[in-house]
């Protein structure tokens, strides 16, 4: 049994937020290895760890009870300890481009968000890995939040298996609330489960990690996962990044792109770069300096993000001619330069707004 944890009552087709009780361990989120395990203490068969697997991610059972080619005495044993696990989303909220956002309560009472954004024949889910964020990264909403806890895989992975969109999902980006890089383990368990055949099978390269830059973490990422990497930069000058993204100071940013530049991007698996436009603050000549020689050598390109204006926050949202400019300065210096489409801006879709609101009770 899981202790010290907030509960969810089974309804028979998703578990519903109850904080009366304590809760069966979930099967949902678990890697082979780790029903190999359940499957050896409980005295089933090796081949049914795999069995649990087809009926977890590719039947996607709602019981126990479903799972139908594993005997009668082993479907009571596991139920006895375990459930299949699984939230549905509590709110949402539809823009009018057709992008929706999730809000999910957690197993320790807090609330994450996920973003569905439609495109023509490619539907993105943008997953948080975290409720709240201790990076304190000055722009960002998330990062006042300050970090409640990290996700487990289960709980990453059923962002994805648990909205009605998920059979039109061609990829996932962890982009939402939190840093990947700071739950590292989990992030990888949850990896494995969408790319292995035994889980959803898919391509690696259709999912994107996004990072500030932790160092240790990002190397393991790159060791054990062949995902495509965003990292946050946000400015190529170490000392003014430092005064927005705190963690520049333990992971210099210099020290990041010489990581990434040790590992081979020239195939299948792309490296790109977050920037958010700060007007006046991060988008002058000499940034683009600096980022031409901050990245010469590394095949990559920049996503250019316009900021949008919070409430209390000191940033200034750029015009769209200044986005242009700086784009298309920033292309004739050799670098794959874009310009993020926004969506969902009547929703605020930017990540944490929606849980922030949800968990000051409005």
């Amino acid at each position: 049994m899981v202790s010290g944890l907030y509960a969810v009552k089974y309804d028979g087709d998703y578990c519903n937020w109850d904080n009366g009780f304590v809760m069966k361990e979930w099967l949902f989120g678990k890697t082979l290895a780790e029903l190999g395990e359940v499957a050896s203490r409980l005295g089933m068969p090796r081949f049914a760890a795999r069995q649990m697997a087809v009926w977890l991610y590719g039947k996607s059972v709602r019981s126990i009870a479903q799972m139908t080619d594993i005997s009668l005495r082993n479907r009571e044993a596991l139920e006895a300890e375990y459930e299949i696990g699984l939230f549905s989303p509590i709110d949402m909220a539809a823009s009018s481009d057709g992008t929706k956002k999730y809000l999910f309560p957690t197993l320790k009472g807090a609330y994450i968000e996920a973003v569905y954004i439609p495109d023509g024949e490619r539907g993105t889910l943008c997953v948080s890995s975290q409720a709240g964020c201790r990076m304190g990264c000055e722009f960002c909403v998330t990062g006042k939040q300050g970090l409640h806890h990290s996700l487990t895989a289960g709980e990453i992975v059923n962002q994805l298996r648990s909205i009605p969109e998920r059979d039109r999902i061609t990829n996932m980006v962890y982009m939402g609330m939190g840093e990947p890089m700071d739950n590292i383990a989990e992030v990888l368990k949850s990896l494995e489960i969408l790319t292995s055949d035994w889980g959803y099978g898919w391509s690696p390269t259709r999912i994107t990690v996004s990072t500030v830059g932790i160092l240790g973490g990002l190397k393991e990422l790159l060791d054990k996962s062949r995902v495509h990497v965003a990292v946050s930069l946000h400015d190529p000058f170490s000392a003014e990044r430092a005064a927005i993204m705190p963690v520049e100071k333990a992971s210099p940013v210099e020290k990041v792109v010489e990581l990434l530049k040790s590992y081979d991007f020239t195939g299948q698996r792309r490296v790109s770069f977050e920037y958010i436009v700060l007007k006046g603050l991060n988008d002058s000549p000499e940034h683009i300096k600096g980022l031409a020689r901050l990245l010469d050598g590394l095949k990559c390109r920049i996503n250019l993000i316009r900021f949008h204006d919070s409430p209390g926050s000191r940033f200034v949202s750029p015009d769209d001619a200044r986005m242009v400019r700086f784009r298309d300065a920033l292309s004739q210096k050799g670098i794959i330069t874009t310009i993020r489409a926004s969506r969902g801006e009547d929703i605020q879709a930017a990540c944490g707004l929606l849980s922030a609101e949800k968990s000051a009770g409005k």
